[in-house]
């Protein structure tokens, strides 16, 4: 079961503040992790509303990669 407890920022900060050295490495740590599933989310979201690029064909992707591996033998 659980419990939901409405608290202000301020209180949940305080909060955070008296937590062990340990106990908020994990909170920022948890923090860090939803900030990142977000940032990623609007990054997919970004990359799919842009239009497809149709201008580039097999051909010029298998002249790139022979140019990128003819460039890797040279070095």
């Amino acid at each position: 079961m659980m419990i939901s407890v409405p608290i202000t920022l301020e209180q949940l900060i305080t909060a955070v503040q008296q937590l062990q050295p340990e106990e908020r490495a994990i909170v920022a740590q948890a923090l860090i992790k939803f900030d990142l599933a977000a940032d990623l989310t609007a990054l997919i979201q970004e990359f799919y509303t842009q239009p497809p690029i149709d201008d580039i064909s097999d051909d010029d992707i298998m002249a790139e990669i022979k140019a990128v591996r003819q460039q890797n033998r040279q070095i």
